[in-house]
């Protein structure tokens, strides 16, 4: 179910029956030369409206924009600070549990949302108003990812590629697949950028020109339904598991 599309009586039932929403968030920022600014958002409310179909849970409208300031050098790349992501996420999620919800999943596409979503959660756990867990599509499923490609690039790569490519293929320009790889930085790892042990980079372009990692020629649709197949099974499973939970479990334990 689909919030935004329900007129408010026929919500009544589901918030007299369940207690668990999903909440898409993303990005809208440079993915490279290839790729749409939507991706991360895209991909979010992509697998957050095809949980909701397959388990009946609740979807919100997406977040479309994120903490994205690394990406600022790049034509068209919008952010909000920190902080004021932080409250924003959490009043609209406060807002849910004013309807009943105590469990959330917010489903994340973007890694600069990560630690903030993981704040908001606490937020919302510490004082008893919800449970509210931070889900990453590609975190749930590297085993596949590692099979997949040689170098999955952590921003813009074959990973991102494959699931545009399969969900919208004509945002994609094909064109410029090798543009990417050759203009962007190929290898990435834990030493990229660092010197004795310290993490000098603050933005994209620091390591990347064109803004994105990876060897993006690895990338197919076909792979990419595979990717999303996967990672939205997992996302189901988190829901059913979730909403199984007793919320008491769910709080904080007691001081010891």
């Amino acid at each position: 179910m689909y919030l935004a599309d329900e007129a408010w009586p026929d919500l009544e039932s589901y918030f007299e029956s369940e207690s668990l929403a999903l909440v898409p968030l993303g990005s809208t920022e440079q993915h490279g030369p290839h790729l749409p600014e939507a991706t991360d958002h895209l991909i979010a409310e992509s697998f957050a409206r095809a949980a909701a179909e397959d388990t009946g849970y609740l979807c919100t409208p997406t977040i479309s924009v994120g903490v994205s300031p690394h990406h600022r050098q790049f034509h068209g790349t919008m952010w909000a600070d920190a902080p004021a992501f932080r409250d924003y996420v959490e009043s609209i999620t406060r807002n849910l549990s004013y309807h009943g919800i105590d469990r959330v999943v917010f489903v994340n596409a973007h890694g600069g949302n990560v630690e903030h979503l993981r704040e908001v959660g606490r937020r919302l756990r510490d004082d008893g108003t919800m449970y509210a867990i931070e889900w990453m599509w590609d975190e749930s499923i590297t085993d596949l990812i590692e099979a997949a490609f040689e170098t999955p690039g952590p921003h813009g790569g074959p990973k991102e590629t494959s699931l545009v490519q399969y969900l919208a293929p004509e945002l994609v320009h094909e064109d410029r697949i090798e543009d990417a790889r050759d203009g962007g930085l190929r290898e990435f790892d834990e030493s990229t950028g660092r010197v004795h042990g310290a993490r000098t980079f603050y933005d994209a372009i620091d390591n990347t020109e064109n803004g994105v990692l990876g060897d993006q020629t690895d990338a197919s649709a076909e792979v990419g339904e595979e990717l999303f197949e996967a990672a939205l099974s997992n996302l189901c499973h988190l829901c059913e598991w979730l909403a199984d939970q007793r919320f008491e479990d769910l709080l904080p334990k007691a001081h010891v």
